[in-house]
């Protein structure tokens, strides 16, 4: 029989990824006490059952899976131990390898199994789109509850910092990467050469200009989230000696940008820029 799972305050992520649970068989739990009306309409469009507490999920379920911003990561675990929860555990959340090691011998210690693992991709809604990387001694038992998909899966072995550090990496490169592009667009802003460094950039007949824009834009939304991950990036640098500035410098532009969280339609380009500027002339509240 497939397990009974939980999952913790589903989010896009995480309601996509509880889809691909039941396609598998699961029956997929989930608690609305405490939540959002937004977190209630996703986990009723996806079916979830609703038990009404996290205890009551920690009582019903085999497998709780925590798919949430890096910075709870840690408390959402121990929340769970106190409660009582003495099934598998599976984090997939973007924290650094140090911290997910605290959290694998927390659980190790109270009687609790943990796999980690990580998600790379947007919402798993379409076969070959979104990847969940698995480590941990457990990580097959847990690939097995989406083997019907759309989210696929990979297990990288028992080592369990290897899923995360993967995520660490990978995000380092493609967030990151965001955050220089917005950065530099905000500079040339302050400085008076935006106009120019775009036509500079669209020479040869590129796109490269409308692409940025519309890159520095969409980020807008997840902004909020994705400077915590800045940070759980700067520390695993830093656990290998890599310099770990950049990614500083990263969170702080995300943490900008935490201003249009939920924005709809996306923010003009020049409120996002003076928003990075910190600017009194173009307020992101205009």
């Amino acid at each position: 029989m497939p397990p009974v799972i939980g999952i913790l305050h589903p989010g896009a992520m995480g309601a996509s990824i509880a889809a691909s649970a039941q396609n598998s068989g699961s029956t997929v739990y989930w608690a609305s006490e405490g939540r959002s009306v937004d977190t209630a309409s996703r986990a009723t469009r996806a079916n979830l059952q609703d038990v009404g507490s996290v205890a009551a999920l920690c009582r019903t379920c085999e497998i709780i899976l925590s798919v949430c911003p890096p910075a709870a990561a840690e408390a959402q675990a121990n929340d769970v131990l106190a409660l009582g929860f003495r099934g598998l555990y599976v984090d997939m959340n973007a924290i650094a390898p140090a911290r997910v090691l605290r959290i694998a011998e927390t659980m190790h210690t109270h009687g609790t199994r943990f796999v980690s693992g990580s998600v790379i991709g947007g919402p798993a809604w379409k076969p070959n789109n979104t990847w969940l990387y698995l480590s941990g001694a457990d990580a097959e038992e847990v690939a097995t509850c989406f083997s019907a998909g759309p989210l696929e899966t990979a297990v990288l072995g028992e080592d369990i910092t290897k899923a995360t550090a993967l995520k660490m990496c990978f995000a380092a490169y493609t967030k990151g990467t965001t955050a220089l592009l917005s950065a530099v667009m905000a500079a040339a802003e302050g400085l008076g050469v935006r106009a120019d460094l775009e036509r500079q950039w669209s020479r040869g007949g590129s796109t490269f200009a409308e692409e940025s824009a519309r890159n520095v834009q969409q980020v807008t939304a997840k902004a909020w989230r994705f400077s915590g991950e800045m940070e759980e990036i700067a520390t695993t640098f830093s656990s290998v000696g890599i310099p770990d500035g950049f990614h500083l410098a990263a969170a702080e532009i995300y943490e900008r940008m935490a201003f249009f969280k939920g924005a709809d339609p996306l923010p003009p380009l020049e409120q996002i820029l003076a928003a990075l500027l910190k600017s009194s002339s173009l307020s992101s509240t205009d």
